[in-house]
């Protein structure tokens, strides 16, 4: 938004959606209170970019999802997903966020999509998959995140770089 693109923000979450209008640049943004396992507020091929960031574990219906992200790119543009990695569900690791001010910790629910499930749904939505990454935990992440040090060796994240099909 910052070097003038319109930018879309969505999220279910009410509470998340007040702490991003709080950061800088916020008024360039358009936030959109909406549950993403639904079907989503906007229009088809509006979207040069479209980011799914740490969300896609939480969603059930990928094949509803991948396509529902098929038709807001537009058919030069590209769909960027990144996931914590399912291995991570194997060691009982799990999104959570604690409240800094009450020291509460919510767990989102979690599904346990593998990912042969992420590629079939991108195929299912007619979805070519340009660039698929596992990122493994190294001593170099350790060193910059200490919580890591735990899962070394293991994949924590998923990344994923889609196109729709001509």
């Amino acid at each position: 938004a910052a070097r003038g693109a319109r930018v879309t923000a969505l999220d279910f979450s009410h509470g998340m959606l007040e702490q991003a209008r709080k950061k800088p640049g916020a008024d360039r943004v358009n936030f959109i209170e909406h549950d993403i396992a639904k079907p989503l507020p906007l229009p088809d091929r509006a979207f040069d970019r479209v980011l799914c960031a740490l969300v896609i574990d939480h969603v059930a219906d990928l094949n509803g999802l991948f396509t529902e992200l098929g038709r807001i790119c537009s058919a030069d543009g590209s769909i960027i997903i990144s996931s914590m990695h399912p291995a991570m569900m194997l060691k009982g690791v799990q999104a959570r966020f604690t409240d800094p001010t009450t020291g509460i910790e919510t767990r989102p629910e979690s599904v346990p999509n593998q990912l042969s499930d992420y590629i079939t749904a991108a195929v299912a939505a007619k979805l070519h998959i340009d660039h698929i990454s596992e990122h493994l935990a190294d001593e170099s992440l350790a060193k910059i995140a200490p919580r890591a040090e735990k899962h070394l060796g293991w994949p924590l994240l998923l990344m994923l770089r889609l196109t729709p099909k001509a």
